[in-house]
């Protein structure tokens, strides 16, 4: 790699990191009344893994970013990696850090990090389909990115996951501005061709954060097998879902001129 070509993937980096914090900072500093009981912020106690992450594979423009709606219980919230099932993190897209604890920690969620032994379905639906279809964690990461619009996990008092459509208007509207602001950053740093919905929320807040941007935003099916659809053969539909928008060439490992 030339000087130039290093210059310009730690520019990338570091915009992408500093972008994580700020984002961070300005969650941290909602709040969130009943039913909403506990709120975990991946990007604080599992900033290890989540700056790993970054560090290893935000190092250069992305052809598509993949945008999820925000952390798993057993992913991203146990690794600090979006979609983040800990053994295809761990064993793919090779991050593997000490994970923290929250400040409010629930007692039917915990947080155990990479001894974990959850598996995070979504995740690995997802992280699943690119390790089979790319000969390896670079060439994937090459072209490709994967990040969450919203960074922190809602529960109520019984442990049951609050997603963030649910919120009540006002909480939402300043959550949403923090998160759109952040996406801007990251769409400014990565210049992507496409930004790929994973999931319906994700592909509208996209519409709505990015319709000053030059990118083209589409939608595929959500892994969670909370959805019918999603457990008949998720990874066969999605490909196929994929290559008819464009996004990569039928059949092959790679994306569309």
């Amino acid at each position: 790699m030339s000087e130039e070509s290093k210059k310009m993937a730690n520019s990338i980096t570091q915009a992408v990191i500093t972008a994580a914090q700020k984002l961070s900072k300005g969650v941290d500093a909602l709040q969130f009344a009943e039913p909403t009981t506990h709120v975990y912020n991946p990007l604080s106690y599992a900033w290890a893994g989540h700056r790993s992450y970054l560090e290893q594979h935000a190092c250069s423009k992305k052809k598509v970013v993949f945008l999820g709606m925000n952390p798993g219980p057993f992913g991203m919230a146990q690794t600090g990696v979006p979609f983040g099932e800990i053994a295809l993190v761990r064993d793919w897209v090779g991050v593997h850090e000490p994970i923290a604890k929250p400040t409010n920690e629930h007692p039917k969620r915990l947080i155990e990090g990479f001894e974990c032994q959850r598996s995070e379905v979504s995740g690995r639906r997802l992280w699943g389909l690119f390790e089979g279809r790319f000969e390896s964690a670079d060439a994937f990461f090459a072209d490709h990115f994967v990040a969450n619009y919203c960074p922190l996990v809602f529960m109520e008092a019984t442990g049951r996951n609050r997603t963030p459509d649910k919120l009540p208007v006002a909480e939402a509207q300043a959550l949403y501005s923090l998160c759109d602001t952040h996406l801007r950053e990251l769409v400014t740093a990565f210049q992507p061709d496409w930004l790929v919905g994973v999931g319906a929320f994700a592909e509208s807040r996209a519409k709505i954060a990015l319709k000053e941007f030059d990118v083209s935003i589409v939608r595929i099916l959500h892994p969670s097998p909370a959805s019918p659809a999603a457990n008949r053969g998720w990874g066969v539909q999605v490909s196929k879902q994929l290559e008819e928008l464009g996004v990569w060439f039928p059949g092959g490992n790679g994306i569309t001129a």
